[in-house]
């Protein structure tokens, strides 16, 4: 998805046969125009880009080391840089975002370094809705079912994977009860890397 704080983005630019010549086999009436991959500078030339939600053909967030959080309405071609203020020292490796005003953020890490921001406004302002006090808890990702309902991950704590719920929409959170999770595997641990690591 990014290296060295560029971005990937499949824009509807039109190749050179689509200038007045049909590609063979094509349907008569329609212009087809494959994806035309470009790298888009960032401003960020040091982060590394681990989430992405797209949520229309115009609107995604990726989010990032260095706290960083950026996002698209022209359909990649411009990123705006959207990060939290003073969350410089966060690893963000998972955004859930609703559309182009909304996304909630998961920092991973552990103790107080798993963290879950929430914007309501395009990141032009940020909410702290969760930060973990448990030092033995590491959150690896979030996923939701709808606008309102969703569940973070965190790595076993004593022996059992700690699940987190919202039903606000990422706006406050709770740790579910642990009764009937199964005991974890010796070594088990979620993938603190995409975002990935729990579906809904």
């Amino acid at each position: 998805m990014a290296v060295g704080g560029a971005v990937l983005a499949a824009l509807a630019a039109v190749p050179a046969q689509a200038h007045g010549q049909k590609e063979a086999g094509a349907p008569q009436g329609r212009d087809h125009r494959p994806p035309n991959w470009g790298l888009k500078e960032t401003g960020t030339p040091d982060v590394r880009f681990r989430g992405l939600s797209a949520v229309s053909r115009n609107t995604a967030w990726v989010a990032g080391s260095g706290g960083t959080v950026l996002r698209t309405t022209d359909g990649g071609r411009n990123w705006r840089n959207v990060s939290p203020p003073g969350a410089a020292d966060l690893e963000f490796r998972d955004v859930e975002a609703f559309d182009a005003r909304r996304a909630v953020v998961l920092a991973i890490g552990e103790g107080e370094a798993s963290r879950v921001y929430r914007t309501d406004d395009g990141g032009a302002t940020w909410t702290e809705s969760f930060r973990n006090t448990d030092a033995h808890a590491f959150y690896d990702c979030l996923a939701f079912f709808d606008h309102r309902h969703g569940l973070a991950m965190s790595d076993p704590v004593n022996g059992r994977f700690r699940i987190l719920s919202t039903s606000d929409g990422g706006r406050s959170w709770k740790v579910l009860p642990e009764q009937g999770m199964p005991r974890a595997q010796d070594g088990e641990a979620g993938f603190a890397a995409s975002g990935q690591c729990l579906v809904t």
